[in-house]
């Protein structure tokens, strides 16, 4: 399994911590299929293009199609890595979640799984609207926006399932304890 991260418009190096945290659940995966974490590495403009995040895919996945893979997106980059999930899965890819952090006002659709995570509960509440499934997270006390991608161990919060509302597991939690249990979960 891989994980595919696109990153939003900010400076690169706020990608590493949330990296770091996903190499901690990979350090802890009892999976065998668990192999890989591939960072879109454009910038800026590029990181809204699902054609180029689409390329980028077929460079590192070409002959692994049917590898199952799980995206993880952050603010304007959740708009080209949901049009490049639906389009990577069209074309015979095997697309086990699609992980929206922030990515506030962007419609999520897809036949996979999406989660969100949200920086406050207005988010939370008002991204809901445009869909989001279930498993959803939201900071509470509120963080700011950068927060949730650069530092997500330190972002407390909730752990939400729409149908039933809070989830009768661990709350709070913090994003990272969040994205490691979704991430146990699709392994």
């Amino acid at each position: 399994m891989s994980i595919i991260i696109c990153p939003g418009i900010h400076e690169p190096q706020i990608t590493e911590s949330l990296i770091t945290e996903l190499s901690k659940a990979a350090d802890s995966s009892s999976s065998q299929d668990f192999r890989k974490i591939l960072v879109f590495p454009e910038q800026g403009i590029l990181t809204l293009s699902a054609f180029h995040i689409l390329q980028f895919l077929h460079d590192r996945l070409g002959n692994e199609l049917k590898s199952p893979v799980i995206f993880i997106s952050f603010s304007a980059g959740v708009v080209g890595a949901i049009a490049a999930a639906v389009n990577w899965q069209l074309l015979g890819g095997h697309v086990k979640a699609f992980i929206a952090i922030d990515g506030w006002g962007v419609p999520l659709w897809g036949n996979f799984p999406i989660h969100r995570l949200s920086h406050d509960y207005f988010t939370h509440w008002s991204s809901a609207m445009l869909g989001g499934g279930q498993d959803n997270f939201y900071a509470d006390p509120a963080v700011d926006h950068l927060s949730m991608w650069r530092s997500p161990q330190t972002v407390q919060g909730r752990w939400v399932d729409p149908s039933i509302g809070f989830s009768p597991t661990k709350n709070p939690l913090s994003a990272a304890e969040f994205l490691h249990l979704l991430i146990q979960h699709y392994e």
